[in-house]
């Protein structure tokens, strides 16, 4: 039997944490790389870097074998197929309510017949029409993710999960829990509740279930709650927590 692929486990929910990249920074990408994490995801959606300084980040990530993804600024068409062009190994899609609006998303991510995006085969991801793969092979590489952060995403998860090709849906925490009414509080019974059916949907389905954590703390704890695609802060947070923690030392004379 051959060796599951990265997206096989992935999809089959074997735990994996990484972390997003919003600096638009090569050398924090290649950072986070060399640090253990199992992906890293590019945010093009909320980061500062955009898709100019993407290709220094595939690159930085990939000498180390490292995934990356890419959470692009909306579900157009054109911004999937530019990531994916340049060597995305997978797309994260933020703000979707249905189900159907998921299997667009999805499609955009697949050649035809199967999707809609378009074909070229002199790109970075094709080695530059020389890869040898089918359509069909590609297709089947590319890990696709669907943000649950919306009221209407919430209510229609199980049908999301159930979307052919999606692989993982993935909790929004802050845009979730505001719009449920508990800004931020993680803890409150409306949050937690919501958590549990996304999981539960998942399982359903056969697929994964990812969130974005605080920290390493909160990090296993989302892990022991069942999710298995963690995210754990970013390379400007992890920044801001090991610079905070070592001015708070010395200032504190321990």
């Amino acid at each position: 039997m051959s060796e599951r692929t990265w997206k096989e486990r992935v999809r089959a929910g074997e735990p994996s944490i990484g972390t997003f990249l919003g600096l638009g920074s090569a050398a924090a990408a290649e950072i986070c790389a060399l640090s253990g994490f199992d992906w890293l995801l590019v945010d093009l959606e909320h980061g500062g870097g955009g898709e100019d300084a993407l290709l220094g980040q595939i690159l930085a990530a990939a000498v180390h074998q490292v995934p990356l993804i890419v959470r692009t600024e909306s579900a157009e068409r054109v911004r999937a197929g530019r990531v994916l062009d340049l060597g995305a190994a997978g797309v994260m899609v933020p703000r979707l309510d249905a189900a159907a609006q998921a299997a667009e998303a999805v499609s955009h991510l697949r050649y035809p017949p199967a999707g809609v995006r378009g074909v070229a085969g002199y790109n970075r991801a094709r080695r530059f029409g020389t890869d040898g793969r089918t359509a069909e092979q590609v297709n089947d590489s590319i890990l696709s993710i669907i943000q649950i952060e919306t009221l209407g995403a919430l209510d229609n998860v199980e049908a999301i999960a159930q979307t052919p090709g999606v692989d993982v849906v993935y909790v929004g925490p802050a845009d979730l829990s505001t719009a449920l009414g508990v800004p931020r509080d993680l803890d409150a019974p409306a949050f937690k509740t919501a958590v549990s059916r996304i999981i539960a949907a998942a399982r359903q389905a056969g697929i994964a279930s990812g969130i974005l954590s605080r920290n390493a703390d909160h990090a296993v704890r989302c892990l022991e709650e069942g999710f298995s695609f963690v995210g754990v802060g970013s390379d400007a947070t992890l920044l801001a927590a090991s610079a905070n923690a070592v001015t708070t030392q010395v200032a504190s004379g321990s």
